[in-house]
């Protein structure tokens, strides 16, 4: 099956590092150790440069320079508006180099060039949303009258261990980064591997924003070696997290020990329910969007389309024509709409999904690398139909530019094919049917679902998944709550009969 794509020209941006160091304490600076691991750009799969692998003793260093900003620093006792005033400087500056942070992360992750050029506005905006919504901030007081006033303190929790992914990392490390900092934490970063790069502009950022020494500290690294000891120390009261359900499990466990608060949002096999009276145009456009921008590497890529049987031939037909028509090749051109998956070792489980997929669906496009692409991390943009409840395309998470189309009956068996999965992350209705489309979203096993329309955000509402897809949620009022404690302050107004144990 033939695929539109484009020639890679292999584009390396100037002034690139051929060293990336941890930021702790307000510097700059390498492993005590001195250990480094490799980081490959994803068109070439060459090394462009090093980074220090983080250690224990790296991860001491940069809890106790958090730990120190919080107990004795500025941060914390800030009035929330000068902190705001903060945020929106750091907004200000992500602004003001938004094409060179896009450049930068096409040539780490990947993601088409216009795609990363939306995500570094959409930091920017998680600055401005949390800046603002920590000035509006309430905190409830309950009268009772004439006996008793009631309050409630938030106080920030203390130093925040942020875990991120590869996928859209400047984003998602904002994400993290803005609700922490609005709330007076101090934070230790620790970003994926894969993809270090932009995380290292974050210190410029914020020191030139005005945010003082130790209360940002960046520590690259391992999973298993940076995140592992990040989890464990006994000086990070809570973790958040994002990445794959496996590792979620493993730091679930590492945090019991200490119970700290955690925050995970995991993987995903989102469905879109497709209805026979839905828009499907708009159907189309929307689940061809939600499962290959992003190169299919998005948490929540609608990626089992499950089709009302008198359409789905149709449907079926127009999707697979659309997608052999999607641009894949060089991340930053900006025709291109599908680049080059993040590392050779994911590009290897993503095509070996699309091998399995051929036993156990009906290939309709992409199936493997563009013919003109023969180097680099590029899978053709892959549907499979026909696809079976019970196959593996159906039910594991790929996380890459492949789909799986199954078609249903009744909406009792699209309910049943809907939840059928260990995942709940989101999930997307396509009908115009206002009654079925209430009952069905609020049946639907996800923690966010669309009504006709891909992921569209709203910062206000909670972000998070059910089941084997997260645990807690972040977004608006919920991230507050979860990087501060609400402390009850109770005033009494009069005498308080209490009983004279042991009076006479």
């Amino acid at each position: 099956m033939t695929q539109t794509s484009v020639q890679t020209t292999h584009y390396i941006p100037t002034d690139l590092p051929t060293s990336i160091r941890h930021f702790i304490g307000g510097e700059f600076v390498d492993s005590v150790g001195g250990e480094t691991f490799d980081v490959l750009d994803p068109v070439s799969n060459q090394t462009y440069a090093t980074a220090a692998a983080g250690q224990q003793a790296d991860i001491d260093l940069a809890v106790a320079a958090a730990k120190e900003a919080f107990d004795n620093g500025p941060w914390p006792r800030m009035l929330p508006r000068a902190r705001a005033r903060v945020l929106h400087r750091i907004a200000d500056a992500v602004e003001a180099q938004d094409a060179r942070l896009a450049e930068l992360e096409t040539f780490d992750t990947g993601l088409p060039i216009t795609q990363a050029l939306g995500q570094a506005q959409r930091a920017a905006e998680n600055f401005r949303f949390f800046a603002d919504l920590i000035v509006a901030q309430i905190d409830d007081t309950y009268k009772v009258p004439g006996r008793q006033i009631n309050y409630v303190n938030r106080k920030p929790v203390g130093v925040a261990g942020l875990i991120t992914p590869w996928n859209t990392p400047f984003m998602l490390e904002s994400w993290k980064l803005a609700p922490a900092l609005a709330s007076g934490c101090t934070v230790v970063l620790k970003p994926a591997e894969f993809t270090p790069l932009s995380a290292s502009l974050w210190a410029e950022i914020f020191r030139t924003a005005g945010v003082p020494d130790g209360v940002f500290n960046l520590v690259n690294g391992i999973g298993e070696e940076a995140g592992d000891a990040l989890v464990k120390h006994p000086d990070v009261p809570l973790i958040s997290f994002t990445g794959e359900t496996t590792t979620g499990q493993t730091i679930y466990r590492n945090c019991a020990a200490n119970l700290k608060g955690m925050s995970m949002e995991l993987g995903g096999k989102s469905p879109a329910v497709v209805f026979a009276d839905a828009d499907l145009d708009a159907a189309i456009d929307s689940t061809l969007f939600g499962v290959f921008s992003l190169n299919g590497e998005r948490c929540t890529a609608s990626s089992r389309i499950l089709v009302e049987r008198s359409v789905y031939d149709d449907f079926c037909a127009r999707y697979a024509a659309r997608a052999q028509s999607i641009v894949v090749g060089d991340p930053h051109d900006p025709k291109t709409e599908v680049g080059a998956l993040v590392h050779p070792e994911h590009y290897a489980k993503v095509m070996s999904y699309v091998e399995i997929g051929k036993t156990e669906g009906r290939l309709l496009a992409g199936g493997g690398r563009p013919a003109n692409l023969s180097e680099g991390n590029y899978v053709s943009p892959t549907v499979f139909a026909d696809v079976a409840p019970t196959a593996r395309i159906f039910q594991e998470e790929i996380f890459g530019p492949v789909v799986a189309i199954t078609p249903f009956d009744t909406d009792a068996e699209a309910l049943e094919l809907a939840n059928g999965v260990k995942y709940g992350l989101a999930a997307y209705i396509w009908t115009t049917d206002l009654t079925r489309a209430h009952n069905f979203s609020q049946a639907v096993d996800a923690g966010m679902v669309w009504l006709n329309s891909h992921n569209v955000r709203d910062l206000r509402t909670p972000f998070g998944g059910v089941k084997a897809s997260g645990l807690g949620h972040e977004g608006g009022y919920r991230s507050i709550d979860f990087y501060t404690d609400s402390q009850a302050v109770h005033i009494t107004l009069a005498p308080v009969h209490t009983p004279r144990f042991g009076g006479n």
